[in-house]
């Protein structure tokens, strides 16, 4: 008997769960969309379906957190997935529903060309990860387990001037600096090393937050942008390395990923896309892409071997207003001039 009445109480509960979810779905409320996706200034045109014919007596519309109008023009936004929620009073209660959304860039990427000014020596051996230049000197990441390094180079000869070894476990990712500090990635590690850059001393160690990978760095002065090996660049500032938001980089058919090496150039960031030897322009405000360099012929510059691995390596040389980049086991670093063609 006892059984038989802990049964009846199972149904019971399962029946009124079971009611209590229906009821929140009994309304049939949903949100209307002229698309699922949008272009960069379009304008939303919002409405509730209600199929019951229930009392609406008001509706609160947001994006991702944000309070927006039915009819809000999507300016002064990021790029990417979104998700657009309802809270709907009706009669004596209130329901929420969502509905999402993607929101791509409003241009074409404008196309760039590039002129080889200058050939250097790089060491084939060195799998590069990151590049840039601070104070006119030339600092290199190099990846790979039991080979990553973190190097500080004479970009016209070659010569290692400064160089740590990372600990055999770390596979050595993308590098930038800041204030007299080296932030350094490794891939699965889940952690980054922050360097004195004159010295090359360990000054303390961070974990990554929300993103699983460390892949390319940068910096605009202020915030660290970080790549995770997807669409999206993470936003970290340098006082807690917490990654504190993201952007999602999109060009006006979709998302670009495998961002790899990272270089912030004169208010753009440019990103490496990992095995496709090519640069985007990308737009740290909303995430699109403004404007594509292909630099695969490079490749076929540098001597051929078993090693040799993709385009990998970026870093802007604001003196001379040149962008240098080399590859993973390149003999040769390129310093070159972009233009729009």
């Amino acid at each position: 008997m006892q059984l038989y009445k802990y049964f009846i109480l199972i149904c019971l509960s399962t029946v009124l769960i079971n009611c209590g979810d229906d009821n929140s779905k009994k309304t049939g409320f949903a949100i209307n969309t002229q698309a699922k996706s949008f272009a960069l200034g379009d304008t939303l045109n919002l409405s509730i379906n209600n199929p019951k014919k229930l009392n609406v007596t008001n509706v609160r519309y947001q994006l991702d957190g944000k309070s927006i109008t039915k009819d809000a023009v999507l300016n002064n936004i990021t790029l990417g997935e979104k998700t657009i929620s309802a809270t709907i009073t009706y009669g004596d209660g209130s329901e929420t529903v969502t509905k999402a959304i993607k929101i791509y860039n409003n241009k074409i990427p404008g196309i760039y060309d590039y002129e080889v000014l200058n050939t250097y020596p790089h060491d084939i051996s060195s799998y590069t990860q990151g590049l840039e230049f601070y104070n006119g000197e030339l600092y290199e990441s190099t990846g790979q387990y039991k080979e990553s390094k973190l190097r500080k180079v004479n970009y016209e000869t070659g010569e290692v001037l400064k160089n740590v070894d990372l600990d055999d476990a770390y596979f050595g990712e993308g590098l930038t600096i800041l204030n007299d500090k080296i932030y350094q990635l490794t891939w699965k590690g889940n952690r980054g090393f922050v360097y004195d850059v004159n010295s090359f001393e360990k000054l303390s160690t961070f974990n990554y937050g929300k993103s699983k990978e460390g892949w390319g760095i940068c910096n605009d002065g202020t915030t660290l942008y970080k790549s995770d090996g997807t669409e999206k660049i993470w936003f970290l500032s340098p006082d807690n390395l917490t990654e504190e938001n993201y952007i999602e980089v999109y060009t006006e058919k979709g998302k670009i990923p495998q961002l790899n090496e990272l270089e912030w150039v004169d208010g753009k960031i440019f990103a490496n896309i990992y095995q496709r030897n090519g640069v985007v322009l990308v737009n740290p405000k909303t995430g699109g892409v403004e404007g594509v360099i292909d630099f695969k012929p490079l490749k076929q510059l540098v001597t051929q071997h078993d090693e040799l691995d993709v385009l990998n390596g970026i870093a802007y040389h604001p003196e001379r207003g040149t962008i240098f980049v080399t590859g993973k086991n390149w003999d040769k670093l390129f310093e070159v001039k972009i233009r729009k063609r």
